[in-house]
């Protein structure tokens, strides 16, 4: 008589497991997501080759153990290999998400080729398109395809492996993880269980063969991953795409890298061609030189460089009802407390004001150190006021109305002298660590006006203002 399949529940926002079915998750509190999958019985073998350790199975002194760089290999993406810190590690396993009509499927498209022409053979799973289908992008993204870049539509695991280990790909990509399953698990593609088997067998086939492998995986309409957290941690790199469907300026962010930082992020455009690299993120930005009524120049530090843009304001008055705040680019919660601190520290009352803040270009930042320049654009469209110079605005603003110190100020201080701007507010703390530095000439503790010497990059100066809080900032932004 045949056994029963064995049931489980688990959740699919976290992977954890319960005996029967309830509501809510108590692990990560998520309601209605937790659901039955089966079990076989599957013995495990007598010899565990899962373990991948040089050292037998025997503990060694951490201090004896070798360390080496790892190997990598040239994506042809500059972007891309800055995101991944250098470029792709062999025998890595990458995820990559976005929403659909980012841009994943191309910028992978073109890696590839660039791939199968400088180190050989690339193995392109399709689960979702046809060969035609990714043939007529790749003519149009690639120009030339390489004869070493073969596409394989397929969704079972199994064959795709065997495929693999026939072929021996340099490099294997998989498009889409939730299209995948595989013949040993008893449940439908797509689900918790198939993508993690999915999963382990990718992982498996990687660091057995050193073969890079690319996942692409789909996100949910909150715009999170979709399927178990479990992968996040499995893979060696989670990347993510993002950017306005209206506009073509695509980021990519690294939120989990075992091999570089997630503090890097790639900036591209989509073009009638494909992805197309933007190596001055700054320039294609900001595209006046003129100060206006409600614009202000702000700066974040990404990774090894400076990011400037714009950060627009239109304080308007309310007609009816209550007043309106919209953010874009910003969060909505740090608005709403910024102009409370406006109305609190400054005097300025918005009650009856409609308050609009945008980052013009299609930059999402998540960063405070924009607050400054939002509280100086929304005090410039209410006063209709305009800076009398190109100033550039950086700074978190604390509730008690005082200028709280960012980190890599000083690398900011020498982008904005390489951009030709003519001053910078800045933090007093901020302010002060730069003349410590030796770079800027400061005194009075950091609130009087100084100027860096020119230098290679700029042939003229810039005036470093330091302020201790929101009032110093404004009045220093009008004078």
């Amino acid at each position: 008589m045949a056994k029963k399949a064995k049931s489980v529940y688990m959740c699919t926002e976290c992977g954890n497991e319960y005996l029967s079915w309830q509501g809510q998750c108590s692990y990560c509190g998520a309601w209605n997501t937790i659901v039955e999958h089966k079990i076989s019985d599957l013995k495990e073998p007598a010899a565990d080759s899962r373990r991948r350790t040089g050292t037998e199975g025997r503990p060694v002194k951490l201090g004896t153990v070798g360390t080496s760089e790892h190997a990598r290999i040239d994506s042809g993406i500059s972007e891309l290999n800055r995101v991944l810190g250098g470029g792709i590690v062999l025998g890595s396993l990458t995820l990559i998400s976005g929403e659909p009509g980012i841009g994943k499927s191309t910028i992978i498209a073109q890696a590839a080729n660039r791939i199968a022409e400088a180190y050989g053979t690339v193995m392109y799973v399709s689960g979702e398109e046809s060969e035609e289908q990714v043939k007529l992008r790749a003519d149009r993204v690639c120009g030339g395809i390489s004869d070493n870049l073969y596409i394989y539509p397929e969704t079972n695991i199994e064959n795709i492996l065997a495929i693999c280990e026939d072929m021996k790909p340099c490099f294997l990509i998989v498009d889409s993880i939730q299209t995948m399953y595989s013949s040993e698990v008893d449940s439908v593609a797509g689900s918790v269980t198939q993508i993690r088997a999915c999963s382990n067998l990718l992982i498996k086939f990687a660091k057995t063969n050193n073969v890079p492998v690319f996942i692409v995986a789909h996100v949910t309409k909150s715009g999170e991953l979709a399927g178990p957290k479990t992968i996040e941690h499995m893979v060696d790199c989670v990347l993510s795409f993002s950017g306005e469907r209206d506009r073509d300026l695509r980021i990519l962010r690294s939120y989990k890298n075992r091999f570089g930082t997630t503090d890097e992020i790639g900036a591209f455009r989509m073009t009638s061609e494909g992805m197309a690299e933007v190596n001055d993120l700054s320039g294609s930005l900001i595209e006046t030189d003129t100060c206006e009524e409600g614009s202000v120049i702000s700066a974040v530090y990404e990774g090894s460089r400076p990011v400037f843009f714009e950060i627009q304001a239109l304080v308007t008055q309310a007609n009816v009802g209550f007043a309106r705040r919209t953010a874009v680019g910003i969060n909505y919660n740090r608005l709403n407390m910024i102009l409370a601190v406006l109305e609190k520290k400054a005097g300025l009352n918005l009650l009856n004001y409609d308050v609009y803040v945008n980052v013009v270009g299609g930059m999402n930042t998540g960063s405070t150190a924009t607050d400054l320049a939002v509280a100086l654009a929304i005090y410039s469209s209410f006063k209709g006021k305009t800076a009398s110079r190109r100033i550039v605005a950086v700074g978190e603003v604390g509730l008690t109305g005082h200028l709280r110190s960012i980190p890599n100020a000083d690398k900011i201080v020498q982008e904005a002298v390489r951009h030709g701007y003519e001053a910078i507010i800045l933090p007093e703390r901020n302010a002060r660590h730069a003349a410590e530095s030796g770079k800027v000439s400061v005194s009075d503790a950091g609130r009087s006006v100084s100027v860096i010497p020119p230098g290679s990059e700029s042939s003229r100066g810039i005036r470093v203002i330091g302020a201790a809080n929101i009032a110093d900032a404004i009045r220093s932004y009008i004078s």
